[in-house]
């Protein structure tokens, strides 16, 4: 099968599309072939040896898929050979064949093609499991989401929206900005010509605003606190911005803050089992009735993996990029 390997850590130079062993599966497991891959930051960190696969995963990059079941293992009785499915997997999806566990792979809508399917799991998982999870988030309060027009921001955007939120958004160009009103932010700041503190104090009357969703990190990590009213939760879900911070923790006891994390590749099978179960119950429903979709930015063929990963590197997708298979 074909599959992206990488040649050492460094640059997208590193990158090659090679033959690869089909992946020998289990009783629990699905072998699926794969028509589509998601691309992550995590892929770029992987590539740069600063982010190696769990135990017992596969080297090969790539952490969510969309394809067909082509064999179920032995005691898998919920899918069966031609099956659509999607999912999150510790690694192997930059493959034309991949290996999951029954549990972690989602019927996929059929409302949606491939490409559009797999812009789906990372990112709504990921806003699912941190909105509605973490810091169950109620109608009526109001959500700061960071990244707004990346994956994750615009699937939290729909997701909050969809629960009733009221949704202020950053991005880092007019074109974002533009993209998280589509989405439906009530507000949306362009961080490089405007004060996002300012702007949520502004839109909540100096009340500041229940949750805050951070893909940024330390760069934001004071601004945050300044934007959460008393006992809001700020949700930490990626460090682009760094990881390091100096922390005043009186702010965070005076003001009953709640300062939450989550990542979901290092989590036990059992862990990340529940969240797509959850994610069956909460956010399918909402694909398949179309009160969210996933914000497809651009589709390569995967021999177009190094022009794929550059233009994430350049910030320059808004939603997912995603490898046709």
């Amino acid at each position: 099968m074909r599959a992206v390997v990488c040649r050492g850590a460094g640059g997208v130079e590193v990158l090659e599309v090679a033959e690869a062993p089909r992946p020998e599966i289990g009783p629990d497991d699905l072998l699926v072939r794969n028509f589509a891959a998601g691309l992550n930051r995590a892929d770029l960190l992987q590539r740069r040896g600063l982010y190696p696969p769990p135990p017992g995963e596969s080297v090969i990059l790539g952490l969510e898929f969309a394809g067909e079941v082509a064999e179920a293992g032995s005691r898998v009785g919920s899918f069966r050979r031609g099956d659509r499915v999607f999912g999150i997997v510790g690694g192997g999806a930059y493959a034309d064949f991949l290996r999951v566990h029954h549990a972690l792979a989602v019927p996929i809508p059929d409302t949606l093609s491939y490409d559009a399917a797999a812009a789906v799991p990372e990112a709504f998982a990921t806003a699912q499991e941190s909105l509605y999870g973490l810091a169950r988030l109620e109608p009526g309060e109001s959500v700061l989401v960071h990244a707004g027009a990346s994956g994750v921001g615009s699937a939290a955007i729909q997701l909050a929206r969809a629960r009733g939120a009221v949704v202020i958004a950053t991005a880092g160009s007019a074109d974002k900005v533009a993209a998280c009103l589509r989405l439906g932010a009530s507000r949306a700041v362009n961080h490089r010509e405007e004060d996002f503190v300012a702007a949520v104090r502004e839109f909540t009357e100096s009340r500041g605003v229940h949750v805050v969703l951070d893909l940024v990190g330390a760069k934001h990590w004071e601004r945050n606190l300044d934007c959460l009213r008393e006992g809001g939760r700020l949700l930490v879900v990626g460090l682009v911005g760094g990881s390091k911070v100096q922390a005043d923790l009186s702010v965070i006891l005076r003001r009953r803050l709640q300062v939450l994390g989550t990542a979901l590749r290092m989590r036990p099978l059992e862990e990340k089992a529940a969240i797509a179960r959850h994610f069956r119950e909460t956010v399918l429903p909402l694909l398949e009735s179309g009160a969210v979709r996933p914000v497809l930015d651009r589709v390569y063929p995967l021999e177009e993996v190094r022009a794929a990963h550059e233009r994430m590197e350049a910030n320059l997708n808004v939603g997912k990029i995603v490898l046709r298979l």
